[in-house]
């Protein structure tokens, strides 16, 4: 299909009416009543697998049943982001109890792996695409039991009908979009895998066009495997069987993952973080995760600053949020890590004393960056501080049922299109790069070093905020690396402190610092402040930001929904 074609035309008409109705409103309904009036939200990455999602509130199901109908669409449909080859996190409330889940899907480490996995013969550290392509990079994924343990505790529908809308898309088929042409387009290493490079591109090299339809009979035998016979028939059989081949017979850079790691896989469920902010109770998932942890410090020491006070495009507030994000970025990289393998000292990370004293070390108009790691014990042994590299690609689903029940998934193939192996028609993970590549440093071993089935970190930030009587508020996250944990804390800031509607505080600019360059997103009124802020000493650097938020606010006139315009999301209610 050629640019400027009709079909063209009408495919980007399309694409945009889809984006100008990606935020509904309900009807009304009280903060604890929210989605048990018969009404229910969904906010996703993709129209089609929102569609899915909703197809399944829509039968009676529970916000676990719509996101796993969600996730399997997502695979087919997104699958640089996202899908059964890779890991999650996700957050369940059950509104009739008021109780908060937590769930982790994320990957582990071969069995086999030793901590010079990532270093070179000479003892360096691996560029970073030297170790992501190929085989060395997968873990064993955890979508699909997570998935299982998840709809197990809370699904209403039969598992096998979860799967039918993602079968039936694989079928057919379905359209190329222009964000999955465009990524497929700039990526230099999908290309020379196969069978991916079959799939997703011309005999030239090309990347086939949008509107192209793509067919996946792989996947829909395996997801037909899998609805039909549960779990087990991923983690054991013919489908790991795939997985374990094509991850070591990559001829280029085998890796270790073993039939044994497959069939070892547990998902697990944690106890949830949560810490208060103003008057409201933030909630996120733990280690190995730091998204939750990391967040959640930011947000103690913001509160020293009355930010309702400040303008929200002011250097001012760049400033004060900008050090905040950083004092935590300096623990995160010192301290959290996979919670089996480390002993993480959350509760103090996250008291109210030791807030207080990082909140000291703001210096208003003058940066101080970069921040030392605190000592929230007294006694601690010595760490070293990670160098783990944390691209972007990732998707983040929102849902409320018609129960009162809410759903926030972060799920994620780790890298663009993962470690570019396909198998049984799904993309495989790269999460194994999200360890630091440099096992032990001069101030002794990294707590986010690999170690054989070990969770690699993650920066993953699926949130739920409550109000001062217990009432689910909002549900939030996104995609982004590193980045997710800024992306989530300035939604919740802008729609707590500046009192902006969902869609607005996702679709305000991006400022995010990770304890280093403090990046503006570019082609926002942000931009014109690098001039204030370099005078107050921030390497700044304007940058595309391109954010995957997804969220849910839950008003005194019903809930609202808000998808990212950085992206092709759509929200989807009764």
């Amino acid at each position: 299909m050629k640019s400027g074609s009709p079909s063209m035309t009408r495919l980007f008409k399309s694409f945009q009416l889809v984006l100008s109705i990606s935020v509904v409103f309900l009807l009304a309904a009280t903060p604890r009543q929210a989605g048990a009036n018969g009404k229910y939200m969904i906010a996703a990455a993709n129209p089609l697998a929102a569609g899915a999602g909703r197809d399944m509130l829509e039968r009676g199901g529970s916000a676990i049943d719509s996101v796993i109908a969600t996730q399997m669409v997502l695979t087919l449909v997104e699958p640089q982001s996202s899908g059964i080859g890779g890991g999650a996190f996700l957050l369940y409330f059950d509104g009739v109890a008021g109780k908060l889940e937590t769930y982790d899907g994320r990957e582990t480490a071969p069995a086999a792996v030793k901590e010079t996995h990532f270093l070179n013969v000479d003892g360096s550290p691996k560029k970073f695409y030297d170790a992501v392509v190929g085989g060395g990079s997968v873990g064993a994924p955890g979508v699909v039991a997570m998935m299982a343990m998840a709809h197990q505790d809370h699904g209403k529908l039969p598992w096998k009908d979860l799967f039918q809308p993602a079968i039936r898309l694989a079928q057919e088929g379905f359209e190329i979009s222009p964000r999955l042409h465009f990524l497929l387009a700039r990526d230099k290493y999908l290309k020379t895998k196969s069978p991916a490079a079959a799939y997703f591109y011309e005999a030239d090299g090309t990347a086939k066009p949008v509107g192209t339809i793509l067919r996946n009979p792989a996947l829909a035998a395996a997801l037909k495997t899998i609805a039909e016979h549960g779990p087990d028939a991923f983690y054991r059989g013919a489908i790991a069987k795939a997985i374990v081949e094509t991850v070591r017979g990559d001829n280029m850079k085998p890796g270790l993952l073993t039939l044994e790691d497959m069939a070892n896989y547990r998902a697990v469920k944690r106890d949830p973080v949560c810490a208060p902010y103003r008057t409201y109770k933030i909630c996120g998932m733990g280690p190995p995760t730091s998204g939750g942890i990391t967040l959640l410090q930011a947000l103690q020491i913001l509160e020293t600053w009355d930010l309702p006070t400040i303008s929200p495009r002011s250097a001012e507030a760049i400033d004060i949020i900008s050090q905040a994000s950083a004092l935590a970025f300096a623990d995160r990289g010192k301290y959290l890590a996979d919670a089996d393998f480390v002993n993480i000292p959350i509760p103090a990370l996250l008291s109210p004393a030791y807030s207080g004293d990082r909140a000291k070390l703001i210096r208003e108009g003058e940066s101080p960056l970069p921040f030392d790691a605190g000592n929230p014990l007294e006694k601690h042994g010595k760490l070293g501080v990670d160098n783990a590299i944390e691209l972007p690609s990732t998707s983040h689903v929102s849902i409320l049922d018609q129960y009162g029940n809410a759903v926030s998934m972060t799920t994620s193939v780790e890298n663009v299109f993962g470690s570019r192996l396909m198998a049984n028609g799904f993309i495989l993970n790269n999460q194994l790069t999200d360890f630091s590549f440099t096992p032990v440093t001069e101030d002794g071993p990294v707590a986010n070093r690999i170690q054989a089935n070990k969770r690699p970190r993650s920066s993953m930030a699926p949130t739920m905020v409550f109000n001062a009587d217990g009432d689910l508020e909002m549900v939030i996250g996104s995609p982004g690396g590193s980045r997710i944990i800024g992306y989530v804390m300035k939604t919740i800031i802008s729609s707590l402190d500046w009192n902006m509607d969902i869609q607005s505080a996702i679709a305000s600019p991006h400022f995010i610092n990770r304890n280093g360059t403090l990046d503006l997103e570019e082609n926002t009124p942000l931009a014109e402040l690098q001039p204030e802020l370099e005078a107050m000493g921030y390497k700044v650097n304007l940058r595309t930001l391109n954010s995957g938020l997804h969220g849910i606010r839950i008003t005194p006139d019903g809930p609202e929904g808000g998808a990212d315009p950085r992206r092709e999301g759509i929200v989807l209610s009764q």
